[in-house]
């Protein structure tokens, strides 16, 4: 994998091809005055990467059918989840707030505090993607802990949203906090397990001897992890949870917030 200009051109299909999916949605997106559906498509930015950079480079190895069959596995399944949850109702409250701090011309404005964003946070995350589908070496140790430890935060993650899923379809948990299950060991076992799959697939990528730029896509699961604890994640979420659930607070001291481990009080 000496030859820079073939990941390049690669790269930058991916990039294109991202970018075109983010403008369309935006455009969906005035249609429906819903900027929130971009949460929708996240996953979709870096699949629609994956298989640009694959077809770029007439990739058929299997580390790269792995690779992409894990990543069309979160993908899907990541993408139809926040589609079933979010049908028919508003615009998500968070979005809501950056509507509001953003007038007059959000609808403009969105397209570049949102979309394009997101588009180009998502190019970068899926820079392991690039390197792993390029890879000519042998599928190596370095290769099967990815592929684990992506499959296992896939597996994390899925789990999560069910358990969450199932507690609120029922009536009588209404304004009760989820303690149950994977929640009762994080507060945020779907972050969890969604930055476990890009520390899997960085590992898939240095597996994939793409030398000093497949050491470079550390930035991967690096930014999404910062991403979900301090920007869009576990500080955005919990901000003021506190005074919209009072339980919530009880559940903080006792629930760490990311990496799982046993609840602080033995009581619960």
């Amino acid at each position: 994998m000496s030859e820079i200009q073939p990941l390049l051109h690669a790269g930058l299909a991916g990039f294109a091809v991202i970018v075109a999916i983010g403008f369309i949605t935006w455009l969906i997106s005035l249609a429906c005055k819903d900027v929130s559906i971009v949460d929708r498509v996240w996953p979709i930015f870096m699949l629609a990467a994956g298989l640009t950079y694959a077809c770029s480079l007439g990739a058929s190895s299997s580390r790269a059918v792995v690779t992409l069959t894990l990543a069309a596995i979160w993908d899907l399944r990541l993408s139809g989840y926040i589609t079933w949850r979010n049908w028919g109702g508003e615009e998500d409250r968070r979005y809501q707030e950056i509507r509001a701090r953003n007038q007059p011309n959000f609808a403009f404005k969105s397209l570049y505090l949102i979309f394009a964003l997101q588009a180009m946070l998502a190019w970068i995350i899926a820079a392991p993607l690039l390197i792993a589908v390029a890879g000519k070496n042998t599928l190596g140790w370095l290769d099967a802990i990815g592929m684990f430890v992506a499959a296992f935060g896939i597996a994390f993650e899925g789990i999560a949203d069910t358990q969450m899923a199932r507690f609120k379809s029922r009536p009588e948990n209404k304004g009760v906090v989820m303690d149950r299950g994977l929640w009762r060991y994080t507060r945020h076992p779907n972050y969890f397990g969604e930055s476990c799959t890009w520390w899997g697939f960085f590992l898939v990528a240095l597996g994939a001897g793409g030398g000093w730029i497949g050491i470079l896509t550390i930035i991967s699961p690096v930014l999404l992890t910062l991403l979900l604890l301090k920007v869009s994640g576990v500080s955005l979420m919990e901000k003021d949870i506190g005074e919209r659930r009072p339980g919530y607070r009880e559940y903080i001291a006792h629930t760490n917030a990311f990496l799982p481990g046993p609840p602080r009080d033995s009581k619960r």
